[in-house]
C-alpha cells in the first residue's frame, strides 16, 4: 500500500507555520507515515517574520482553499494545518474566526467540532470562541447533544469502538443542584439523559474539577467541554506541543498543531515542530484507516 499525500499548509507565512512545516516535512517519521505536499505561498520573502498583515491572513487563507479541493478531490488524502492568525484574517476582509468554521464553510458541513487529541487525554469543546459571558446562551441543549452524538459517531475511527463519554458541568460543581447555576440541570443533565437513551455511553454533568482528571487516568476515552479554555488548559498541561487539533464531522480529513502562530520567535530558528509532526502522523494513521474502510466497504 502506498503512503498516504498529506497536505501540509503553513497557515499565517510570517508566523512560525513555515518553519515547523518546513522541518516536520524533513522528519524521518514524516516521510516513513506519508507523502507530504507543502500549501503556502511560493515566494515568502514578502512575509516579515513576526509581523501581522493582511497579506499573510491573505496567503493563509487560499493555501487553506487550495487544500481543501484537492482533499474533496482525492489529490491528497488529509490534510494537516499550521497556525493562522484570526486578526490577520480580519485585516484581509475574512469573516471567519479560525480554521473550524472556516473548513466548514468550504466543505459545506453544517455540524463540526474541534477535538484536541492526545494519547493522555482527548477533549471535544461544545462552545469555541465565544466570550465566558456569552457561554451560557450560546450552550444550548440542541447544540451541546449535537456536539455529544458527533463525537460518540467520530471516535471510532480513532480505536474507540464504544466510545465511553463524559461532559464537564458548566458550573463549580456541576452546579451543585442549582446552588451554583441552573445550566447544569436545566441544559446539561436533560441532554445527556436524551443521549443515553439514544444508546451513547456518556456520563454527566462531572464537576470539572477532577472530570480531567478522571480522563486522563483512563476512565472515559473523550471529554465535552463546555468553553474553550474548560478544554484546552487540561489537555494543555498534560500534552502540549504533542496535542493535535481535529475538525469532527467533515468529509475530509484535517489536523492541526496545538498552538498559534508565535510571531514573537518567528523566524528565529527556534520553533518546535512536535505538535505539527504529530499533526501529520495522526493525518497519515486517518487516511490509512478511511482508506481500509473505504476497500472494506466495496
Amino acid at each position: 500500500m502506498s503512503p498516504p499525500r498529506i497536505a501540509l499548509t503553513v497557515g499565517d507565512p510570517a508566523g512560525i507555520g513555515p518553519e515547523i512545516v518546513d522541518k516536520a516535512v524533513s522528519d524521518d517519521r514524516v516521510r516513513a507515515a506519508c507523502d507530504p505536499v507543502v500549501y503556502g505561498p511560493d515566494d515568502r520573502s514578502p512575509f516579515v517574520p513576526g509581523q501581522l498583515s493582511a497579506a499573510g491572513g491573505r496567503a493563509a487563507y487560499e493555501a487553506i482553499v487550495r487544500a481543501v479541493g484537492d482533499a474533496q478531490e482525492g489529490v491528497v488524502e488529509a490534510m494537516a494545518t499550521g497556525p493562522i492568525s484570526k486578526e490577520a484574517l480580519a485585516r484581509a476582509g475574512l469573516p471567519w474566526r479560525g480554521h473550524t468554521d472556516l473548513l466548514a464553510h468550504l466543505t459545506g458541513t453544517p455540524s463540526v467540532a474541534m477535538m484536541f487529541y492526545s494519547d493522555q487525554l482527548r477533549v471535544v469543546l461544545a462552545t469555541v470562541h465565544v466570550p465566558l459571558g456569552e457561554v451560557p446562551r450560546v450552550l444550548t441543549r440542541e447544540r451541546l447533544e449535537a456536539v455529544i452524538r458527533l463525537t460518540a459517531h467520530e471516535l471510532p475511527r480513532f480505536g474507540f469502538a464504544r466510545p465511553r463519554l463524559a461532559v464537564a458541568g458548566l458550573n463549580p460543581h456541576a452546579g451543585e443542584h442549582g446552588i451554583m447555576g441552573a445550566e447544569d440541570d436545566h441544559v446539561l443533565a436533560p441532554t445527556i439523559e436524551r443521549c443515553r437513551d439514544a444508546g451513547i455511553d456518556v456520563q454527566g454533568p462531572v464537576p470539572a474539577d477532577t472530570l480531567f482528571v478522571r480522563a486522563s487516568r483512563g476512565e472515559f476515552d473523550a471529554v465535552v467541554a463546555c468553553y474553550h479554555d474548560q478544554g484546552l488548559i487540561p489537555v494543555k498541561l498534560v500534552a502540549f506541543g504533542r496535542a493535535v487539533n481535529v475538525t469532527l464531522g467533515l468529509p475530509i480529513v484535517r489536523t492541526s498543531v496545538d498552538h498559534g502562530t508565535a510571531f514573537d520567535i518567528a523566524g528565529k530558528g527556534v520553533a518546535d515542530p512536535g505538535s505539527m509532526i504529530e499533526a501529520v502522523l495522526l493525518a497519515a494513521r486517518l487516511a490509512r484507516t478511511r482508506r481500509a474502510s473505504t476497500a472494506g466497504a466495496l
